[in-house]
Formats: structure tokens, C-alpha cells, sequence
């Protein structure tokens, strides 16, 4: 079996070059660990033979570094990015010695059991891990492991997809890295896409892919802002109180010309709103473009928005809306009826839905599920980093210490799971 390594460095998503570049800009000098967490545990071992070709594959991503025409097509593509974090990105290398993966059988034999991440080093640098590795370890999976599958019939069901998504007149973005099958179902799927936004012109839109490879290969806009870390890595270094403030406004201070899109539910929507400073200050909030929903209930998060906007007297019809949470087509068109409806902008990312959706071949009756995984932020200079769920009775969803959990929902005012 041949390596499973990312055809590139720029083989994963854009948020996580935006991130870096605003940590080395901010936050070179901190410390950060990553944990892995397989949220599919109960139902989902890995074998020893997934183990050890994951483990030989990450040993090698020491290979992978920017090549000067990756370089000067970031600079075309994306001039938010400064002429020093180039040089840092063209530079960097992947430290191999960073990330300890360890094996814990769940059987006599040995040959069954979970699989153990950790990535530990300077955050600017470990920040690339999680993307390319959880890619890796599905790819790994799906031809170790799970392989009651087949890429027959694929490109067709991912043109029909992006075909309804486009004649139902959505706009939307690829989002499928993390979880994808394998690179070359996420490739195919791209391509398809494109396919099908050429065959319906003029009524919804692809704007373009989280993967920033494959928004080079295809010419298409790499799309991407912030994920969940940057307001739990600031959160844990600054302080809950003015932790969304914090990671706002140093946002803005790295990206001032780019569009700003909030990310609410770090610590829930809830306390974003509600809570932290974000209703008592119009001026920032005109200036961001939108918000982006990630976890919760969908159809409670525009109705939400709208009063928050009414109350700073801003017009809601002017903000986007960017929904990433779980999205299948049936679900996106509920929510942009209800976006058309209110007035916002909708648009939608679209990630397992479009990357790893397969049938079992042995019973085309059953779906072969994709891996149910995450790598999160999990410590900065020693301190534990957590994340609090929109799902604010599931426990199970927050991530982190749980001290700290329960001192932070005490905090924002959230109740205790």
C-alpha cells in the first residue's frame, strides 16, 4: 500500500493559513497542544494495520513544503497575506517529531483498538496539523479498515448534488477536507461541481472550495476565515470575559480590507450575543460582513440574529449569513427559504455531505458512515482550551476541561449539562 500523504502543503483549508498567519503576528511564541477525539468511539475501532501505515505516513509529511509557484499564486490569489508570513509559510516545515500517535487495543489479539493523537509545539507551527491529518487517517481507514465501498456511480451523485444545490438556487462552497474519503474523491467531487455550475449558469453559485490545492488546480476561490481555535486559544490566554472582543478586534487588525464573518458558537451563540460586548458595539458589528452557524439548532440562529441586529439598529438585510454545520442539500434548502424569508444573505458550506458520502457495496441499503472526528485546540502555555457547544444540554459536545466548561457556562450564564 502506497503512502497516504497531501499532495501539497496547500492540501487542507484556508482557515487554517489565515489562522496561521495571525498567530504568527500575534502569538509566535506560545505553546499549544492538539488532541484527537473520535466522537464515533463506541462504534468504531481502528486496526493495527490502519495504525501503523497512519503512523509511517505522518513520519514523512516532513516532505511537503510550499514550491515557489504555490508561492507566487498565494500572492496573486490571496493579498491578504503579508509578504513575511510568505516567507515563514515558504520555509516552514512539518515536524514529524511534533505529533505522537499511539495504538490502545480493545481486543485479546491486538489487532482491533483506538487510535491516541497528540501534536505539541509552538502554535504557529502546529496549527497546520489537524486538517492534513485527519485527512490522512481517513483516507488510511477507508483502505484498511472500512473498504465496502466503491467510487462507482460517485461523480454522478456529486453533479446531481451541486446540480439541485445550484437550480434551487443556493450559493455555496466545498468544505470537505477533514473528512473526505480519500483525495481522490474529494478531486472528482470538485471537478463535478464545476461541471454542474457550468450546466446551470445564472442561478446559484459556487463560490468556491476550502481546499486551497484544489482551488489552485481548478481555478476556483479558496474560501475560509476562522475556526473555533483562534477564540479558544485567546479565550484561555486573555480571559473569558472579553474573549470575543479580544479575538474580533486582533482579527480585524490582521485582515482589515478581507470580509469578516463571525464565527458565534465558541462559547455558544447564546453567550456571544447576549453576553459578550457584540450587542454593545454597532460599529464593529457594521463592519463585519456576517456570521457563521456551526452547531445548534439552524433555524433558531437567523430569527436569533435578526433581533440582535434590530436592537443595534442595523439592517439585517445587508449581513450574510454562512451556514457549516452538518449540511445535507434537504437541509440547506430549508434553511435559505427561511434566509429569503427573513432577508439575510444565506450561503452555505458544505463539507461530509459532498466528501464522503458512500453506500455499503455488500448492501446499497446501508450507508458506509464517515469517520465522526475532530483535532482540537487542547492547551496554549499550559492552560486548557474548551469549546461549548449550541447543543447546551449534550454535555458530550463541549470539548475540554470540565472545570472549566462548567466556570465558563457559570460565566456567560449558560446552564450546567
Amino acid at each position: 500500500m502506497s503512502r497516504i500523504l497531501p499532495k501539497s502543503i496547500l492540501d487542507t483549508d484556508l482557515y487554517k493559513f489565515t489562522m496561521q498567519n495571525a498567530v504568527f503576528r500575534n502569538f509566535a511564541d506560545v505553546h499549544a497542544v492538539y488532541r484527537f477525539t473520535n466522537r464515533s468511539k463506541d462504534t468504531t475501532s481502528f486496526s493495527k494495520e490502519c495504525f501503523e501505515h497512519f503512523k509511517t505516513a505522518v513520519s514523512q509529511f516532513s516532505q511537503i513544503t510550499l514550491s515557489p509557484d504555490e508561492r507566487a499564486w498565494l500572492t496573486k490569489t490571496c493579498p491578504y497575506f503579508p509578504s513575511d508570513y510568505l516567507d515563514y509559510l515558504e520555509n516552514y516545515c512539518f515536524k514529524p517529531e511534533q505529533v505522537d500517535i499511539d495504538f490502545v487495543p480493545v481486543d485479546d489479539s491486538g489487532s482491533k483498538g483506538h487510535i491516541e493523537i497528540t501534536a505539541e509545539g509552538p502554535w504557529v507551527e502546529t496549527i497546520l496539523w489537524e486538517v492534513p491529518l485527519m485527512a490522512c487517517l481517513s483516507e488510511t481507514y477507508f483502505t484498511t479498515v472500512d473498504t465496502d465501498w466503491s467510487y462507482e456511480g460517485q461523480e454522478e451523485i456529486a453533479y446531481q448534488k451541486g446540480r439541485s444545490l445550484l437550480e434551487a438556487g443556493c450559493v455555496f462552497s466545498e468544505f470537505g477536507t477533514r473528512r473526505r474519503r480519500s483525495f481522490h474523491t474529494q478531486d472528482s467531487l470538485v471537478r463535478q461541481l464545476m461541471r454542474a455550475s457550468q450546466d446551470v449558469p445564472d442561478v446559484g453559485k459556487l463560490t468556491g472550495t476550502s481546499n486551497v490545492f484544489l482551488a489552485r488546480k481548478y481555478g476556483l476561490t479558496p474560501i475560509g476565515t476562522v475556526a473555533h481555535e483562534w477564540f479558544m486559544g485567546i479565550a484561555a490566554l486573555r480571559g473569558y470575559e472579553n474573549a470575543h472582543d479580544n479575538a474580533l478586534d486582533i482579527w480585524e487588525t490582521a485582515y482589515p480590507n478581507a470580509t469578516l464573518l463571525a464565527l458565534t458558537d465558541t462559547f455558544s451563540t447564546a453567550a456571544f450575543f447576549q453576553v459578550s460586548s457584540f450587542l454593545f458595539n454597532p460599529e464593529r458589528a457594521k463592519r463585519w460582513h456576517g456570521l457563521r452557524q456551526d452547531s445548534g439548532d439552524p433555524l433558531a440562529f437567523a430569527p436569533m440574529a435578526k433581533e440582535v441586529y434590530e436592537k443595534m439598529k442595523i439592517d439585517h438585510r445587508e449581513k450574510m449569513i454562512i451556514y457549516s454545520d452538518a449540511l445535507t442539500l434537504d437541509k440547506a434548502l430549508k434553511l435559505k427559504k427561511q434566509a429569503d424569508e427573513i432577508g439575510f444573505k444565506a450561503s452555505f458550506g458544505i463539507g461530509t455531505y459532498l466528501s464522503n458520502d458512500f453506500v455499503k457495496v455488500s448492501d446499497p441499503n446501508t450507508r458506509s458512515l464517515a469517520l465522526n472526528m475532530v483535532i482540537k485546540l487542547a492547551e496554549v502555555n499550559g492552560i486548557p482550551c474548551v469549546k461549548i457547544s449550541d447543543d447546551l444540554n449534550k454535555a458530550s459536545q463541549n470539548t475540554g476541561d470540565r472545570e472549566v466548561v462548567d466556570g465558563v457556562k457559570k460565566l456567560f450564564e449558560l446552564p450546567l449539562a
